[in-house]
């Protein structure tokens, strides 16, 4: 059945470029995301090929529909358009809002730097997007064949969504799920994604597919830990984190600690109360505000503490950092005196952005920490410092070699990805199981693992490996 209906674009042999056509008959076909490959996977054959060119017809193609606006699920929009796309692209309200803040910096980081153009590529999409409310049914074809979609939370990041698609063809209904990324549950801000009655076949992601994460509290002990560590050690604790989403729940996270713990004191000598929180993101530090306009989305917890007067994402211990200049100044500043902070830079797996020069003057200093929080992808600089700095390596950072002597910490905790037994759950919680599963977004070892999950728990649901 799948390989009559599904075309993978991306996100198949990997965990980035996500992008799956759902072929409807009759020579049309919609797309599910468009993501940037990262990491190694930017390269297809290992010898530097450019895979940010769309390579497969979109005239057949209706529609796009965004599952969330992370950009290895979103980042090759700009190339759709290019390339000749003329459909509308549907995503949640608050993917709206927050996607042009995401194509705006690709294009400035990897494309041009000319205001026009961007602007016009940023017109161009805002003239294509439609907001869909979660839960309501939305006609994308009509006719026969027929599609209509319905976007559902997943819990991954504001605004994020799985995709139920009814495909009408003559009178044969087949109902087709994309996961997308389906959140943790109990993840900070966001509301757990419930499972749907039923599905035919469903395009289900498998990052973590095979570990658990820690629960919620342990993994929150750890992060208070890990701080308190770093500050004993002397030195700044920097954590490479995603402008949306991960910095967010990092935020909510530590203003909790604070709010806990704010007389206990730390080795620097202060008290939490008195801990300093930079987050040094021009990107992360608009998409936090995005995520308090659209506190309309946060799950009950959070707006409970809005309500009793606290504010988990614009706390008086956050220090933010806008221009350049002033970045330099503080990267110069702490790799001078050691001064006992928190640094939150992105890009999340260090492959550029603010967190590189914090990166190449502090990486060689063992009074600092390194946390990471959130997948590191193969061949990117945060999978080699994560891998080998343990063992007092060295990672290549713009060509040049750094040796590794911070301490690293990893907490997977933190991921906003479903874990095993959250995937196994989201399948199980269907009334109705899938006639088949396909895998995809993770690494061999992950799919596998969850491949054997899936069959012992299902052996009446084909499940295979896209």
């Amino acid at each position: 059945m799948s390989s009559d209906l599904i075309i993978h674009h991306g996100a198949v042999d990997g965990v980035t470029g996500s992008c799956h056509e759902l072929r409807l008959g009759d020579g049309q076909s919609v797309l599910i995301d468009c993501g940037l490959f990262q990491g190694a996977e930017t390269s297809a054959d290992g010898a530097g090929r450019d895979r940010l060119q769309i390579e497969f017809p979109v005239e057949p193609v209706r529609a796009l529909i965004l599952t969330h606006v992370h950009i290895d699920h979103v980042g090759r929009l700009p190339y759709l358009l290019a390339a000749g796309f003329r459909g509308p692209i549907l995503c949640s309200e608050a993917s709206a809002e927050l996607l042009p803040l995401v194509l705006e910096d690709a294009l400035k980081v990897g494309v041009t730097r000319d205001t026009k153009l961007i602007e016009g590529v940023l017109g161009l999409l805002r003239s294509r997007l439609v907001a869909l409310p979660y839960g309501r049914w939305h006609s994308v074809v009509e006719g026969d064949p027929g599609l209509r979609v319905r976007l559902q939370p997943a819990g991954h990041i504001l605004g994020s969504a799985y995709v139920q698609c009814e495909l009408r063809q003559g009178a044969t209904r087949t109902r087709v799920l994309f996961s997308g990324d389906l959140g943790a549950p109990y993840t900070p801000l966001l509301p757990a994604p419930k499972s749907p009655y039923a599905a035919d076949l469903v395009v289900l992601e498998s990052t973590y597919g095979d570990r658990e994460h820690e629960d919620r509290r342990d993994r929150r002990q750890r992060l208070r830990a890990i701080v308190e560590h770093a500050f004993g050690n002397g030195g700044a604790l920097l954590i490479p984190a995603f402008s949306i989403g991960r910095t967010q729940e990092l935020l909510y996270e530590l203003e909790t600690i604070i709010h806990q713990h704010r007389q206990r004191r730390l080795a620097a000598g202060r008290t939490w109360e008195e801990v300093e929180i930079i987050l040094d993101s021009p990107l992360a530090a608009d998409f936090t505000a995005g995520y308090a306009r659209l506190r309309a989305h946060w799950d009950g917890e959070a707006r409970r503490r809005l309500g009793a007067g606290r504010h988990p994402l614009d706390f008086e211990q956050m220090l933010t950092i806008d221009d350049h200049a002033t970045h330099l100044r503080t990267v110069d500043y702490l790799a001078r005196s050691a001064r006992p902070v928190i640094v939150i830079a992105a890009s999340g797996m260090c492959s550029g952005g603010r967190i590189v020069n914090y990166l190449k003057a502090m990486l060689g200093d063992p009074r600092h920490d390194i946390l990471f929080v959130g997948y590191q992808a193969a061949g990117t600089p945060g999978r080699a410092i994560q891998q080998y700095g343990p063992r007092g390596g060295y990672v290549d950072l713009d060509g040049q070699r750094y040796d590794i002597r911070a301490a690293v910490h990893s907490l997977g905790g933190y991921s906003a990805h479903a874990d095993q037994k959250d995937l196994i759950n989201f399948i199980g919680r269907m009334r109705v199981k899938p006639r088949e599963v396909i895998l995809v977004h993770g690494e061999t070892r992950a799919k596998l693992a969850l491949q054997r999950a899936l069959n012992e728990r299902f052996p009446l649901t084909s499940v295979r490996i896209g």
